[in-house]
């Protein structure tokens, strides 16, 4: 391709590059966290669209909000070396790692408890089937 020409894709080609719907593009265009060029009806991704909307993917499978995403993407645009949309990612990325290692605890007392109470379902089962209940 020559320099200075862009590659625009449709909807469908971005969309299954993504492993997504096209409604899941058109979602984050109302939200307006892309913002595609449109050649009559048409909408059209450029490189750019196609990498926030990874950057957008990346974000909600880690667990960030829309609003933290609108955020991280408004740095991105405004800091043209990224030094504070990477320094607002780390930090970010803490208060996740917290978060889930939280939930990992909570996650693992409760499962402790469930296997407990299953064993003692279980044996008060075997109790009364062996006493002739």
């Amino acid at each position: 391709m020559p320099d200075g020409i862009e590659q625009l894709r449709g909807i469908q080609e971005v969309a299954d590059s993504l492993g997504i719907t096209p409604r899941t593009l058109r979602l984050y265009e109302d939200r307006g966290l892309i913002a595609p060029q449109r050649v009559g009806t048409q909408r059209v991704y450029s490189r750019r669209e196609t990498n926030r909307m990874r950057r957008i993917l990346r974000g909600k499978r880690l667990g960030f909000s829309l609003r933290e995403i609108r955020e991280f993407l408004a740095l991105y645009d405004a800091d043209p070396r990224h030094v504070v949309q990477m320094r607002g990612l780390a930090g970010r990325c803490r208060e996740r790692i917290e978060e889930l290692r939280a939930q990992k605890v909570a996650l693992e007392l409760t499962l402790d408890e469930l296997v407990k109470i299953e064993r003692d379902a279980l044996a008060g089962i075997a109790d009364l089937c062996d006493n002739g209940g």
